[in-house]
């Protein structure tokens, strides 16, 4: 059983407990403001993955705390650190504090766990107006980027993150598929079982956090025709539009954009359109839903949706997963995927840990 430690760190109420919570112990976003800040140190040991222990060390944020951390205690907190996730509040009133706490963390994992991969979420995103969110997400990440560089540290990743969505799932599916193991030959057998299934993406799930753990795409196939004039211009209708003649424009796809009604007929193109964040939504929707099931006594196994477009399978798969596979083509019979699923369960066994 691998165990790893990880370090939360950041200012007293910039938000690290509640992530966690929401992360590891299945709260709800509204039951987080009934959570005591941390004091010193809590130590919690969170399973992933089966095999996998995060030791997480959940630091408590006040000032005396961060001077205990850096002179009396720094070896025992710092030593042997495989993670560390620091948390900024973004609606923080002393952010000069602020970085100067940071540059101290970093120094001491210098100096201590040189190794670590460190991330740094800013947090409470919500909180700011969203026309605003990029200018000012990007300004603090040019903040943190300088510090790190005055620290010598070289590789770090930064996220802005809230509670509410789904950013917060985004940033600790990155974080915590850093620890897993041959995560290139998983993401190379998801591709084949994409490829094998006729799929558009296939997304694997942690089964307790719902967590991503890695995702295929086929790109030979796209779910969104895209309408392009007689000179290939991008039109605002993404429905076929009839010819001069009256008929129906002839869709092509792939690279084939030769066939068309007449001049006046628009061509067709396929092209993947998909939301950036459509996997992280899927955590929190279906992760609530299994809450609810829950609640309710029951226990969540898996779900199909359908619409005129696509159909998407979402069953338990290996002992710590989940699988969704989503297929668009018409000719793929639903009883074709759930096979595939449940052939395809002890092969990735072996590349999964359990």
């Amino acid at each position: 059983m691998a165990k790893k430690k990880v370090l939360l760190m950041g200012k007293a109420h910039s938000g690290k407990t509640s992530m966690r919570s929401i992360i590891f112990a299945n709260y709800l976003a509204r039951d987080t403001t009934r959570l005591s800040p941390t004091l010193d140190v809590e130590h919690h040991q969170v399973r992933f993955l089966g095999d996998l222990v995060l030791n997480l060390w959940d630091c408590g944020g006040q000032d005396a705390f961060f001077e205990s951390y850096f002179e009396r205690d720094r070896e025992t907190i710092f030593r042997s650190v495989e993670l560390l996730i620091y948390v900024f509040d973004i609606e923080s009133n002393s952010t000069e504090n602020d970085f100067d706490h940071f540059r101290g963390v970093l120094e001491a994992i210098e100096e201590n766990s040189p190794d670590a991969r460190i991330f740094v979420l800013i947090h409470k995103m919500d909180l700011v107006a969203e026309e605003d969110r990029n200018a000012i997400l990007e300004d603090r990440q040019e903040l943190i980027a300088e510090t790190c560089r005055e620290c010598h540290v070289e590789h770090f990743q930064c996220f802005g993150t809230s509670i509410w969505d789904e950013t917060l799932y985004k940033a600790w599916s990155e974080i915590v598929t850093n620890l897993i193991p041959n995560m290139n030959l998983l993401e190379t057998h998801l591709n084949k079982f994409c490829t094998l299934c006729d799929a558009e993406e296939v997304v694997l799930f942690e089964r307790a956090t719902f967590l991503v753990i890695s995702h295929a795409h086929n790109q030979e196939n796209t779910v969104l025709d895209e309408a392009l004039g007689p000179e290939g211009e991008n039109k605002d209708e993404l429905d076929a539009v009839d010819g001069a003649d009256g008929e129906a424009a002839e869709m092509t796809s792939g690279d084939n954009t030769n066939a068309v009604a007449s001049e006046q007929t628009p061509r067709f193109r396929r092209v993947a359109q998909f939301d950036a964040h459509r996997f992280e939504k899927i955590s929190n929707i279906v992760k609530q839903f299994k809450l609810s099931c829950g609640k309710a006594q029951s226990q969540f196994q898996g779900m199909q949706v359908r619409n005129s477009r696509f159909r998407a399978f979402m069953d338990a798969f290996t002992a710590n997963t989940y699988i969704m596979v989503i297929v668009s083509n018409p000719a793929v019979r639903t009883q074709a995927t759930e096979w595939n699923i449940q052939q395809a369960r002890p092969h990735f066994e072996k590349f999964i840990p359990s």
